[in-house]
């Protein structure tokens, strides 16, 4: 099977009802970004960041998959199918997909702020100030906040690096690292975008681009790919 690597970004799960702050002038559900994700917001309103991720967690609980989820999960009948994602949601996960990175972290899981290894799966539960790891430290959503490093980067260049068949879903590609995974996909392979607003395409790369929304863009997506076997 060839080795097909998508990139996935807001833009896969707008269908579904999670907005993100792009859209919403720079805010999320009416909160400055920085303010809830970023290391100065937690510093400065641990309680703030708490309820935004808890309300999101909620939100989340209510989503349901749309056909650009269940169409990547689809394309695993043909393809060997490795989504990279920029969303903290799961998801694909829900639709079936089961090769899932994520660079951003996920919003059913937790951690440590003493210690980043412990990591606890929390699923749509709320996290509050005074919950504490197995070692006494305050518990912060598992998320890679803006100015934080992005741990699975290493090995999502490493994924990038064997596709066969590279594609951008639902991502503007302005947001780094994540936007410079493109750029790993070996030179022999073809690169897809979806998205139905302009994307910031690398000029050295010939890129087909599907000017649709997730949904029916990954449809279309679907019969070219089954072409290229």
């Amino acid at each position: 099977m060839k080795k097909l690597v998508v990139l996935t970004g807001a833009g896969v799960s707008a269908e579904s009802g999670l907005k993100t702050f792009r859209e919403m002038g720079g805010l999320w559900e009416s909160y400055d970004v920085m303010e809830v994700a970023s290391p100065e917001g937690w510093n400065n309103n641990m309680e703030l960041v708490l309820r935004f991720y808890n309300e999101r967690r909620a939100q989340l609980k209510d989503a349901k998959t749309n056909a650009g989820h269940t169409g990547l999960a689809d394309l695993e009948n043909f393809f060997d199918v490795h989504i990279i994602t920029q969303n903290v949601d799961n998801l694909h996960e829900q639709a079936g997909s089961t090769k899932v990175l994520h660079l951003h972290g996920i919003l059913t899981q937790v951690r440590s702020t003493g210690d980043a290894s412990l990591v606890y799966d929390i699923g749509y539960k709320a996290i509050n100030k005074g919950d504490t790891c197995d070692k006494g430290f305050q518990l912060r959503p598992n998320i890679v906040w803006f100015g934080e490093a992005v741990p699975a980067m290493e090995q999502a260049a490493a994924i990038a690096s064997e596709a066969d068949i590279f594609v951008v879903v639902g991502s503007s590609l302005v947001v780094y690292p994540a936007a410079g995974l493109v750029n790993y996909a070996p030179e022999h392979a073809p690169v897809f975008v979806v998205d139905p607003n302009e994307v910031n395409s690398p000029t050295y790369k010939k890129v087909e681009v599907i000017k649709e929304k997730a949904g029916k863009g990954i449809h279309l997506l679907k019969e070219k790919l089954i072409a290229l076997k």
